[in-house]
């Protein structure tokens, strides 16, 4: 919780400071706001160590079935992945981008999650 809110106080901070060079210098503000973003995905990344072991506990409950773990990891890289760009698409003016970025990231995410869609129409075929 702790970390929390010291992520949270630095993003805050960089959002201040890159308001202040928005409007002298825009490209700082846009630079600022990157760096601050990198900052917060790398923090986030040491956090996906600490999900990925519980992940692993997980795994073995699931046994034979643990491919729907891996789809669900995946997805949710992908919907922060997306998220992250287009965010910072955003924040430049580019919404048109980001917007693709997000269509992208939900074509991904469904594609991702067809092998689980058709796990399940075998379980309802296989009691028909």
């Amino acid at each position: 919780m702790e970390e929390l809110v010291k992520v949270a106080f630095l993003g805050i901070a960089g959002v201040l400071l890159a308001i202040q060079f928005k409007s002298t210098k825009a490209e700082y503000g846009i630079y600022i706001g990157l760096a601050i973003g990198i900052l917060i995905f790398c923090y986030a990344l040491r956090q996906v160590e600490a999900v990925v072991l519980q992940f692993q506990r997980i795994r073995a409950y699931l046994g034979s079935s643990e491919r729907y773990l891996s789809v669900l990891l995946k997805v949710i890289g992908i919907t922060y992945i997306c998220e992250f760009s287009a965010g910072i698409c955003k924040d430049a003016g580019y919404q048109a981008v980001a917007g693709q970025i997000e269509v992208l990231g939900k074509l991904s995410v469904m594609f991702a999650g067809l092998p689980i869609l058709f796990a399940v129409i075998e379980q309802i075929q296989s009691f028909m």
